[in-house]
């Protein structure tokens, strides 16, 4: 397989599971691709939501805030979903969010102001009211060794996609995966298992 260049990166796309998609941990998902290189791929399910547990509790448990401090949490915060990010370090947790709040030595800015933080510094600042205008937050993350990524998407695993900022953000999780698809003009009762490339 060549190397991957610059232009070939899929960094800050959409990866969009196919219905032919094999492994039922990414069935129906939309994820996020935070890194794209010759040594691999990392990305983030940005559409399933860990039912059992919410950011109120996720912060109470890490000791960012008491019971009684959990009152006074933004609305923002305390609407916010906690989702399954993928399969690998799934006690770790990842915030994807707007490039208005930026930490030094721990952001990375992915593409078209979207950031990646994974510290309890963010946490505490969404918890304060000082962090991101837009944060989604995502427990694991999703892993590809070289040229595996690239070995699914030829196999009709997945699609790909610009990402988008509105999509990425949602509250709604459950209809990230048909929006996606139709920001490529796709209709999702079009695809079939047996159907080629898009």
């Amino acid at each position: 397989m060549s190397e991957i260049g610059a232009a070939d990166t899929l960094e800050g796309q959409f990866l969009i599971a196919m219905p032919s998609m094999a492994d039922s941990r990414f069935e129906h998902s939309v994820i996020y691709v935070c890194s794209h290189s010759e040594q691999g791929a990392m990305g983030l399910i940005v559409n399933q939501v860990a039912k059992h547990l919410s950011l109120e509790e996720l912060l109470i448990q890490l000791d960012i805030v008491n019971d009684d401090d959990a009152i006074r949490l933004p609305p923002q915060v305390r609407g916010m979903s906690v989702h399954k990010g993928g399969p690998v370090e799934v006690e770790r947790g990842f915030v994807l969010h707007s490039a208005d709040f930026q930490l030094n030595q721990s952001t990375l800015s992915i593409d078209n102001g979207i950031c990646l933080t994974a510290t309890l510094e963010i946490l505490r600042a969404l918890a304060e009211g000082t962090g991101p205008r837009q944060a989604m937050l995502a427990l694991g993350y999703a892993g590809w060794a070289p040229g595996q990524l690239e070995n699914e998407i030829q196999s009709n695993g997945w699609l790909t996609a610009p990402a988008d900022r509105d999509i990425l953000f949602d509250a709604n999780s459950e209809q990230k995966w048909h929006r996606a698809l139709g920001s490529l003009g796709i209709d999702p009762a079009m695809l079939f298992s047996d159907a080629g490339h898009a």
